[in-house]
């Protein structure tokens, strides 16, 4: 990943030599001839790497170390000598990395980028511990382009007051943070924001919930009751799962949209309300429409505005960490005792994590992480569950050692997670009957 770096050595020819090539990759370089400059400089940019010569005029490469690392930079040592002794020294004084001249540029820069890694890291955790709360707008979606346009996107809906909005993506990619957004970053602000799940209800009950109902509706009818739409007038209402809304409650909904107005359960008379609809689902609703399960209408009434979340396996790194980023700061106000910030080694096994549950998952796992590590000031590998245990991040290829069948265990659990819990699915995936899978399970008691 593309970085900044400052390079110190009195050598012309070599600060020429090694800028221009990180230069060509991309990289923002600074150069400087001493110790002194090269300080000066580091304070002034704070660049992700400093590549060091160790035999520098006046303050010499070990001392400038020494000061490099009391700010926490990030440093590759530099020597035209293989001085063992030396090396040992500097690595004990804190440096990253120690090439001896003339240095191969492709492992310098594969160096380099590791370094650059690594200060990013720490400069999230740096955040987590001194931002607080802060982070919970737009930009901490990410900031790859994908996701810059995605916060476009919903910046223009979310002003767009009046503009239906159909959030699609896969269970648990935040679609329900995503409706907030859009509420909380247009005119209807301050106005009731309300949140429905239309799935699992039965359809009487649901549109008692949505529209309210008058007084012996139904047998429990006892009261007169305002629903969900009357509730939010002015404001924003959230249907989630808005592909498993009962048949006969869609024309009812599609009235609402046209028409602004609809009559409570039992009753006779119009009511006429000015809310905002956010729908969201996990089906794929043009199928629904042809299965003949959804609307035709209502569909299309419903897609003026359709906005496609991806996945958190879609999404690049460094938006992974700001989601990361998002959630543990969410979490922290909630659980304050926890750790204040993530590990390094931690954060590589979030970040390498395929996440199939998503950002429900991602926050199941930060909050367990953050109960689990209380009283210490780091969330560490082992406050993690056991599939992150066992799972090396990125770039560590450091051998667990595992019985066979411990292995199985965890390829067996992994795929249950993967599936939802579901047996013929997983088993498929495993290649073994169902009821073989339902043994295994019993004997490892796993509780999917």
């Amino acid at each position: 990943m593309i970085g900044s770096v400052l390079l110190i050595d009195d050598d012309t020819d070599v600060l020429r030599a090694i800028g221009n090539y990180f230069e060509e990759l991309g990289w923002e370089v600074t150069r400087e001839l001493s110790g002194e400059a090269g300080l000066a400089t580091y304070d002034r940019l704070h660049p992700d790497v400093v590549m060091l010569d160790l035999h520098l005029p006046g303050m010499d490469g070990l001392e400038v170390l020494e000061k490099l690392r009391e700010r926490d930079a990030g440093v590759i040592l530099l020597t035209g000598n293989s001085d063992v002794p030396t090396a040992v020294r500097a690595m004990q004084l804190g440096a990253e990395n120690f090439l001896s001249k003339p240095v191969d540029m492709a492992h310098l820069s594969a160096a380099a980028a590791r370094v650059a890694d690594k200060a990013r890291l720490r400069r999230v955790n740096e955040a987590l511990v001194h931002q607080g709360g802060a982070g919970h707008g737009l930009d901490s979606l990410g900031g790859s382009a994908t996701m810059k346009a995605f916060a476009h996107q919903i910046s223009l809906l979310a002003q767009s007051e009046r503009t239906t909005v159909l959030l699609l993506g896969e269970s648990g990619s935040g679609k329900g943070w995503v409706a907030r957004m859009i509420h909380n970053l247009g005119p209807r602000a301050r106005l009731p924001f309300v949140e429905v799940n239309c799935a699992g209800l039965s359809s009487t009950f649901l549109d008692s919930e949505l529209f309210g109902h008058e007084k012996g509706a139904f047998t429990d009818a006892k009261d007169r009751k305002q629903g969900l739409f009357e509730i939010a007038d002015q404001g924003t209402i959230f249907l989630d799962e808005i592909g498993d809304l009962a048949l006969e409650l869609q024309p009812k909904l599609l009235k609402v949209l046209e028409t602004k107005t609809f009559r409570r359960l039992g009753g006779t008379r119009e009511i006429t309300v000015d809310v905002r609809l956010v729908a969201a689902t996990n089906k794929d609703l043009a199928a629904e429409v042809e299965a003949g399960r959804f609307r035709e209408d209502l569909y299309y009434r419903l897609s003026v505005m359709p906005v496609q979340l991806p996945a958190v396996r879609e999404r690049s790194r460094d938006d992974r960490l700001a989601l990361i980023t998002r959630i543990f700061n969410d979490l922290r106000t909630e659980l304050p005792d926890g750790p204040s910030q993530v590990g390094a080694e931690a954060l590589e096994r979030l970040l390498g994590y395929a996440w199939p549950g998503n950002v429900r998952e991602m926050r199941n796992v930060l909050e367990r992480a953050l109960i689990l590590g209380r009283g210490q000031a780091a969330v560490g590998v082992e406050h993690l569950p056991g599939e992150f245990r066992a799972r090396p991040g990125p770039g560590d290829r450091r051998h667990t050692p595992l019985a066979l069948e411990e292995l199985e265990r965890q390829h067996i659990e992994r795929t249950l997670r993967h599936h939802g819990g579901n047996r013929t699915r997983s088993a498929l995936e495993l290649g073994i009957s169902r009821a073989t899978l339902i043994n295994k399970i019993k004997r490892w008691n796993l509780d999917i």
